[in-house]
């Protein structure tokens, strides 16, 4: 393993850590207080759970793709379509918690104008722009990867041929 990557991979665990414990002890109680903030929309309350959960499995997969990506980077196999791939399912996922913060930011919005927090709506939209701006930086080195695995492959075939 070389230490460049091995120190990205660290820094992909460390980052697993927090969303991890915001999960357990903070998810709960805030999806608690959406139902007693609306109880005569009580129902938010689990459609903000799912949404909180399913944004927190998107960010594992693209941690997960991530992971993948340092490993074909030590592999020397960067330039592969398994790379491709890999960035391409990063940016659905980037995609996806944007989606499911800007299904919640109404949600987000409401509660912070009751409990007087302005940052927790600011919050909301800086995730929700902080992931469309991975979707975006992941879908142009995507394109750039694409490309070069192409450019990689002709020059592998004009060599076999001058050979």
């Amino acid at each position: 393993m070389k230490r460049e990557t091995l120190f990205l991979k660290i820094v992909l665990f460390l980052m697993a850590l927090p969303v991890i414990a915001v999960c357990i002890f903070v998810v709960p109680p805030l999806s608690q207080f959406v139902g007693e903030l609306l109880p005569e929309w009580a129902f938010l309350q689990y459609v903000f759970l799912i949404a909180l959960y399913g944004t927190a499995v998107a960010y594992f997969i693209a941690l997960y793709q991530s992971m993948k990506l340092l490993s074909y980077i030590d592999r020397n196999i960067a330039f592969s379509e398994r790379s491709v791939k890999a960035l391409k399912n990063i940016k659905y996922c980037a995609l996806t918690i944007a989606g499911l913060y800007l299904l919640c930011l109404p949600i987000i919005l409401y509660m912070a104008q009751v409990d007087d927090a302005p940052g927790l709506g600011g919050l909301g939209m800086v995730i929700t722009f902080g992931a469309l701006v991975i979707a975006v930086f992941a879908a142009v080195l995507q394109k750039l990867l694409e490309n070069a695995t192409e450019i990689k492959t002709e020059i592998k075939s004009e060599n076999d041929l001058t050979v």
